[in-house]
């Protein structure tokens, strides 16, 4: 074909392409639904004009048409993967991370539910082989959620909701294209009936492989990328290269799943890649990949569709029969995950509880599309797979995918609108009015600058100011008296506006480089929680959002097992030190909250409400600075090296700032401002290399600031040192129970605790100790004991406990006074037992 006219075609796509969308949100109506109309009257267009007597002057423009090389290896090998790396680079992953149990058993329990549900359905009224009609069943059951998620976003529903879909849509693509490739092996083979196990025993390496394989392509591709941090454009062009690699790689040279290797290598770089590369280089190669994956999925879509008309040519009767049974089998198994599965996982507490309303707007949402089509037309191409097979396979999964765009698609808004789905709550009416007075506010604290700045007409600004406020008035009033507003709804309002506030000083923060790059995800997902956890559960979901930001988390509790079992520190170290930077980043920003509530809320919601969230405010700053005192004290110095680090970013952003403006004024060159930058560059490059934390160096300094330890010498302190475990408690932590046997002692390194016998209570802090008492006079124990801060201990077992104690006579001492205290005669302390250790 004539390279003309194939660029023609290309640039009228883009055209069909630009225009789909506006024309979508006219006719409201999913996007994908108008690219597959749009497609599909093309090749209706073209069959026609090509076979049609009236006229053969479009003839060459028809055979153009229906003459492009549209393959399956065009959709699997590059759009596909260009569609999937996007996807992943696009998830908030970390926040996916806390619902990775339902998005994966939702994800492949799906898959395989539709699959056998629509394969043994067909197998029962149709004479087809069991693993073709498993390979349709593989083929239908990818769901394309962009129209459910697009219409989900446009009505405020929960954000927890909109994640769980779009991440198991991804994981249900590559787990479905995993298992096409595995039945279509089968098929192709000629194997009539092959046992299920036979087949599922390929299927683990299947993922094994493509994951391995999209792992090392990542991190590869990071490293390079990392190196060369001053070209951004190289960086970007090596990102789009890593996907394709991937692909090939894995199916053509290892067999695997290439779109797993997809998958695996796009969440890699999501992970690794914003503490590798710059913020700006990290945004900007994001847009690219939306740009390609925004043509990839038009694309697609348009040219799947135009192949519509020549894969229905044959359709017979009974074809339709066949196409009723995948439609109610592929719908049936819908229902059972969301109305069976889903509301299990929500009372085993491993998902969120998903309102019926919002089930049923999923089952009607479930949309197939340029996948589904994408993989017939493999099969329909495959000269291994018999005429009949091709022809069936192809009819049902194009009719399948039709009357889930032409009646599902087209109906979509008007189920969700009989779901009440399309009002806003009494609350969610709040929040936006909420939001019109706070941005109003914000426009007349602006506008008065800009005012005062130009020097306008005083009567002008005077007359505006007038008519704005009056606007102003109004629109505060309606957030104050919403009547049908409670009170708890008030206070939820209230911190919903005061996480949203944090997020955006991260992300002003973020931009100025004053937070690192290694740590802004983290932090941003913090405050990301603390809203969801407002919107959701009001003050106590705040509240319990705000404790697990500082708490110690699971993943924490495994590193300090790995460095106490097995002596493998760098995760602990790691953790650590991003707990220290997240701390310090944490506390910078609450210090600034305050004046949003002294302005904003105050005015809107009056002086109780902000009184109220002022105190939470102070609570949290005290949880921070709780946390924060217990690591400076665990690790002497560390905390003032990254306070330096701190110091040496802010004095760099400022800099940044005076090169810029002196350029904008013309008092310096674009020859001295790029040379200025360059050294600018280089010395934030230096200082983003966070100091190394050693472990085994910080516990000596912490062991020596014991006053039971003062004036050891160094060989009795290492071998402290290597007797003392290390351990870790929240706030609110058990440490010991009440009738348990003695078998440890507990030195507190940081932190608090509350010890409870008898009815009586005491507090104990840094350099105390307790559980001595029931190991020296050997009976059970009678005292409850629990953290009360973020607290770290120094542990040690009853044997070195006692072989301790006769060696040390500071010891013995504090544990007689301790005894004393509590009226308990420890006979078995006695006085001649001191020597040096």
């Amino acid at each position: 074909m004539d390279i003309v006219v194939i660029t023609t075609i290309i640039a009228s796509l883009f055209l069909v392409i630009g225009v789909s969308e506006p024309l979508a949100a006219r006719l409201r109506l999913p996007y994908t639904v108008i690219l597959a109309l749009v497609g599909i009257l093309i090749g209706v267009g073209a069959l026609f004009f090509l076979r049609t007597d009236l006229t053969d002057v479009l003839n060459p423009v028809a055979e153009a048409i229906l003459g492009l090389p549209i393959k399956s290896n065009v959709f699997l090998y590059v759009f596909l993967p260009t569609l999937l790396f996007q996807a992943t680079l696009g998830m908030n992953l970390r926040r996916m991370i806390d619902d990775w149990v339902p998005i994966l058993t939702l994800a492949v329990v799906a898959v395989v539910v539709a699959t056998l549900s629509v394969g043994y359905a067909l197998a029962s009224v149709s004479a087809l082989p069991l693993m073709a009609c498993l390979l349709v069943g593989a083929i239908v059951s990818t769901t394309d959620p962009s129209a459910v998620v697009s219409i989900f976003r446009s009505i405020s529903a929960p954000r927890r909701l909109s994640r769980i879909i779009e991440g198991e849509s991804l994981l249900n693509d590559a787990a479905a294209i995993a298992l096409f490739g595995l039945f279509m092996g089968f098929v192709m083979l000629g194997i009539p009936d092959p046992t299920l196990s036979d087949a599922f025993m390929q299927f683990p390496l299947l993922i094994i492989g493509g994951a391995l394989i999209g792992w090392l392509a990542a991190r590869c591709a990071v490293w390079v990328m990392a190196a060369f941090a001053r070209y951004e454009l190289a960086q970007i062009s090596i990102s789009v290269a890593l996907p394709y690699l991937a692909y090939i790689v894995a199916e053509q040279s290892v067999g695997a799943s290439g779109v797993i290797a997809v998958v695996v290598a796009g969440l890699t770089l999501n992970l690794t890649g914003p503490g590798r590369l710059s913020p700006q280089s990290w945004a900007n190669l994001r847009e690219v990949w939306e740009l390609l994956a925004h043509w990839a999925g038009a694309l697609i879509f348009i040219l799947a569709a135009l192949l519509i008309p020549r894969l229905l040519e044959e359709v017979r009767l009974g074809d339709l029969f066949l196409l009723v049974v995948v439609i109610l089998a592929a719908i049936a198994a819908r229902v059972v995950i969301l109305f069976g599965l889903l509301p299990l996982l929500t009372i085993l507490r491993i998902s969120p509880p998903v309102e019926r309303q919002y089930r049923v707007a999923i089952l009607w949402g479930g949309l197939r599309g340029a996948v589904t089509l994408a993989l017939a037309l493999a099969v329909t191409e495959s000269a291994r797979v018999p005429g009949e097979l091709q022809r069936v396979v192809g009819i049902l999964a194009t009719g399948f995918t039709l009357f889930t765009l032409m009646v599902q698609g087209t109906t979509l808004r008007t189920v969700i609108r009989r779901l009440g789905l399309d009002r806003l709550s009494p609350i969610e009416d709040a929040l936006s009015r909420q939001v019109v007075a706070v941005a109003l506010q914000t426009v007349r604290e602006d506008v008065a600058r800009t005012s005062e700045n130009y020097d306008l007409t005083h009567d002008i600004v005077r007359a505006e100011a007038k008519h704005f406020g009056e606007r102003l008035d109004t629109a505060v009033k309606l957030a104050e008296d919403a009547d049908d507003i409670l009170e708890r709804d008030r206070v939820t309002l209230g911190l919903i506006a005061l996480a949203a506030f944090e997020r955006d000083m991260i992300l002003e923060r973020v931009r100025e480089r004053t937070i690192s790059a290694r740590m802004a995800e983290q932090v941003i997902q913090n405050a990301d929680r603390l809203i969801e956890a407002a919107r959701t559960g009001g003050r106590t979901g705040y509240q319990r959002a705000a404790r697990r930001s500082v708490a110690y988390g699971k993943t924490f509790r495994t590193a300090v097992l790995l460095n106490s079992r097995l002596g493998i520190s760098f995760p602990l170290a790691r953790m650590t030190a991003d707990r220290f930077e997240q701390l310090l980043s944490q506390r910078l920003i609450l210090k600034d909250m305050g004046t949003f509530i002294e302005g904003r809320i105050r005015r809107i919601y009056g002086r109780r409400l902000a009184d109220l969230l002022q105190e939470m405010l102070t609570r949290r700053i005290e949880m921070v600075e709780t946390a924060l005192e217990g690591l400076r004290l665990q690790y002497p110095g560390y905390a003032e090296e990254l306070e330096r680090r701190f110091i040496r970013r802010t004095v760099l952003r400022i800099e940044e700032r005076e090169y810029n403006t002196m350029r904008d004024d013309g008092l310096i060159g674009a020859e001295v401002h790029t040379t200025l930058m360059q050294d600018l560059t280089t010395r934030r490059a230096a200082i983003e290399d966070r100091p190394l934390l050693d472990l085994a160096l910080q516990r000596v300094e912490l062991i020596r600031q014991f006053p039971l330890f003062v004036g050891l010498d160094e060989a009795a302190v290492k071998r402290l040192c290597r007797a003392f475990k290390t351990q870790y408690a929240n706030a609110g932590d058990l440490l010991i129970t009440k009738d348990s046997a003695a078998k440890q002692v507990y030195f507190i390194a940081s932190g608090a605790v509350e010890l409870e016998s008898a009815g009586q209570s005491w507090r104990l802090g840094r350099g105390e100790m307790f559980g001595q008492m029931a190991i020296l006079i050997k009976k059970k124990i009678r005292v409850e004991a629990r953290a009360i801060a973020p607290s770290t201990f120094l542990v040690l077992d009853e044997h070195r406990f006692r072989r301790l104690l006769s060696r040390s006579a500071k010891l013995r001492s504090a544990v007689r006074a301790s005894a004393e205290k509590r009226g308990i005669d420890l006979e078995g302390l006695r006085a001649d037992q001191s020597h040096s250790p």
